[in-house]
């Protein structure tokens, strides 16, 4: 069953870009579309995205004053409490705000709400015990993926056309593999650094949005420069004609984990396409050494571990370690067992981003999966799992976006095939440090020469379909 929100309103079946234009042009007013936002947010309700409603977080000013949006519940917004999704962390509105959300308020969005995500985002679906599970509104049984989870359903099914993300591991290009959306997790440094990765030794986490265009991609980073320079990176300009590039395809999961046959066929058909639009494609085997996959689990695990033992000092004396979810207490007992490689682990974590440059060897985009399977079940890898079997389904199904982190390169999610229950495959496009531009370009290329599939162009004969759109 689908949940579709669209409708003739004020928001129409605009993206970002072209929602910013009508407001511009005075064909709608801001009023207008909040109005129409917050209706198609209450048909959306089943969906179970929104953690905490905002009132009034808006500015006239900025280049996207008057566009709806949400910010995932990890970044602090005065006078809303910030619950990471966890059950531990003790419910006291926010004083002040991080320097992201100074960042996103001055580009003007209006926030409607807090979006949801998994217990800190551990792992890689949106079923937090806290807030029970947001579904995925391709099919309702099924998994969004995580953990920017929340945001990608209400995107994904017309409520906003665009909303914050974060990615430490794949958190922007999973769950818009999931709910069909195009998410760009930037190199390292392009955006504004979350205050958490000041204590982190590894700086895998990067801001970000989720959309349904890659324009819209394009011209939050375009504005996004205006505020926050990243003078060490090249600018991204508008998308053009990527050049004939030497374009990798790889269909083999880290240390030989199986990949789904529609997965690696979606993979399989992105490839003919790119070939088809003029650029050198060739197969190859994964280049990237198993042992990253073994450090990075590692520091995922050290990350729960700190959690557990010094979330009071981050949190405030109310944090409850004991209302931590089973899965991150197992993730931290794992820790305990192979804390003894940790140092050799992070050394070589930070020395990755060679590794990285040099596996590419002459390419320069490796075409993967994004997933190993589409969207899993509700439940699946939920927390009522085995926290065991949790490990094991997770790192099935999230093998292949981490290096991105670890490297602090750029990698894109772009919704270019169906599974056939009809969900949303994501096709992962990686690149080289600061090459944002090359991803973008050849996404926009993509988009163009194969338009993707969208709710809201499901046929109505289609018995999935629930139009939960407001009258």
């Amino acid at each position: 069953m689908l949940i579709n929100t669209f409708t003739d309103d004020a928001l129409s079946d605009l993206d970002t870009v072209g929602l910013r234009d009508a407001l511009a042009a005075g064909r709608v007013s801001p009023g207008e579309v909040r109005e129409a936002a917050m209706a198609r947010a209450d048909a959306a309700r089943r969906l179970n995205a929104v953690v905490t409603w905002v009132e009034g977080d808006t500015s006239t000013d900025g280049p996207f004053a008057g566009v709806p949006t949400f910010l995932k519940d990890n970044e602090d917004l005065p006078g809303y409490p910030t619950t990471f999704g966890s059950r531990a962390v003790p419910r006291k509105q926010a004083e002040a705000p991080t320097r992201w959300v100074e960042h996103w308020r001055m580009l003007g969005f209006d926030t409607l709400g807090k979006s949801a995500l998994p217990e800190f985002g551990l792992t890689a679906t949106t079923e937090p015990l806290d807030h029970g599970p947001t579904r995925n509104p391709w099919g309702l049984d099924h998994s969004v993926g995580g953990s920017s989870g929340g945001s990608a359903a209400l995107v994904a099914a017309g409520v906003v056309p665009i909303a914050h993300a974060n990615d430490g591991g794949g958190s922007i290009r999973i769950p818009a593999s999931c709910c069909g959306l195009v998410g760009l997790k930037p190199s390292r440094g392009r955006l504004v650094d979350p205050e958490a990765m000041e204590q982190m030794p590894v700086k895998i986490v990067t801001q970000g949005v989720v959309t349904r265009t890659v324009r819209d991609q394009v011209e939050f980073y375009r504005e996004m420069a205006r505020i926050h320079p990243a003078d060490q990176l090249p600018l991204i300009g508008p998308t053009g004609d990527p050049g004939r590039l030497r374009i990798a395809v790889m269909t083999q999961g880290v240390a030989g984990l199986p990949v789904d046959p529609e997965v690696r066929e979606a993979v399989e058909s992105a490839a003919r396409l790119c070939e088809a639009l003029g650029h050198e494609v060739e197969t190859i085997d994964n280049p990237f050494p198993d042992q990253i996959a073994q450090d990075f689990l590692r520091y995922w695990a050290m990350l729960a571990f700190s959690l557990q033992r010094f979330g009071s000092q981050v949190y405030g004396k109310e944090y409850d370690p004991k209302q931590l979810e089973p899965f991150t207490i197992h993730l931290s007992k794992f820790f305990s067992t192979v804390a003894v490689g940790l140092p050799g682990s992070l050394r070589r974590l930070r020395r990755f981003g060679p590794v990285y440059e040099e596996s590419f060897g002459p390419y320069d985009v490796i075409l993967s999966p994004v997933l190993g399977t589409p969207p899993v079940p509700i439940g699946y890898i939920g927390p009522d799992v085995d926290p065991r079997e949790h490990l094991v389904r997770l790192l099935r199904f999230a093998s292949f976006t981490a290096l991105q982190n670890v490297a602090g390169a750029p990698g894109i999610s772009l919704p270019m095939a169906m599974s056939s229950q009809g969900l949303p495959i994501g096709i992962h496009a990686a690149g080289r440090f600061g090459q944002e531009q090359v991803l973008l370009d050849l996404a926009a290329a993509i988009e163009q020469a194969q338009p993707w599939a969208r709710i809201d162009r499901v046929t109505s004969a289609d018995d999935r379909t629930d139009s939960a759109a407001p009258a």
